[in-house]
């Protein structure tokens, strides 16, 4: 029986850990071809060697840094050259500051904002010419964080990224909709290893109603519904999968 994106192309940024790497997996376990998106090489490649194990031929890697647009641009044209074209874009790359906004430098704070906010934009961007080009609609997956709808007390550049990457989405969804291109985005709540590691601390507190912490499986679940026609009428919407954090909070 044919997998839920038979045929398709997803390009994923972040595709070495965590969420990115656990979308990456699901959607190859469902058809997909992957272009899986690191700046880290070795990990990346670590990550498209378990793809490709499993469904030979699935999985390719592009080290990019999503960030700066001459990569971006780069990274459409080799996802292109190896699948011939781009169906689903998913944008999962992000960096924290973790600072004060007395201790955060202007400098840590425009490379977050970069990192978490600009790469989405030069990405959807990028990836939306492509679709165009193709004439056949597409997908566009943003990861949110239930950080960009409330204030923390140890991240100022983190949060404002965040928040702006909520209704970057909705603009960008306004305005790619007429092309077939749906964009919406997933809003997760210290899901796996924070932002920027690798370990994942069983001992990190959480605070939801589910009472545990959320697994990048269960994010990746999401953003397979979202990246198929089941979820064709769910346009410019950040998608809260938080374990109900956000419900107990606001």
């Amino acid at each position: 029986m044919p997998g839920r994106l038979e045929g398709s192309v997803a390009v994923i940024t972040g595709a070495g850990r965590n969420i990115g790497r656990a979308a990456a997996a699901l959607f190859v376990a469902e058809g997909a071809r992957v272009a899986a998106v690191d700046m880290d090489e070795g990990r990346g490649a670590a990550v498209v060697a378990q793809l490709n194990a499993a469904r030979p031929d699935s999985a390719v890697l592009i080290v990019a840094d999503v960030s700066r647009e001459a990569d971006v641009r780069r990274m459409v044209e080799e996802a292109v050259d190896a699948f011939g074209r781009i169906d689903i874009l998913i944008n999962n790359v992000a960096i924290s500051d973790n600072k004060t906004i007395r201790d955060c430098t202007l400098e840590e704070f425009e490379q977050t904002v970069a990192v978490t906010m600009t790469s989405q934009f030069l990405t959807c961007k990028w990836v939306a010419e492509q679709m165009i080009v193709q004439d056949e609609g597409g997908v566009m997956i943003n990861v949110g964080s239930t950080s960009g709808f409330s204030g923390r007390n140890r991240a100022i550049a983190y949060t404002a990224a965040k928040g702006g990457v909520a209704n970057l989405m909705r603009s960008i969804a306004v305005q790619l909709a007429p092309y077939g291109i749906r964009v919406n985005s997933v809003v997760p709540n210290k899901i796996g290893s924070p932002v920027g590691k690798d370990e994942f601390d069983p001992s990190r507190p959480v605070g939801n109603l589910a009472g545990r912490a959320g697994s990048p499986e269960e994010v990746a679940a999401t953003m397979l519904f979202l990246a198929t026609d089941d979820s064709s009428f769910i346009i410019g919407e950040n998608i809260f999968v938080d374990g109900g954090h956000t419900a107990m909070t606001h």
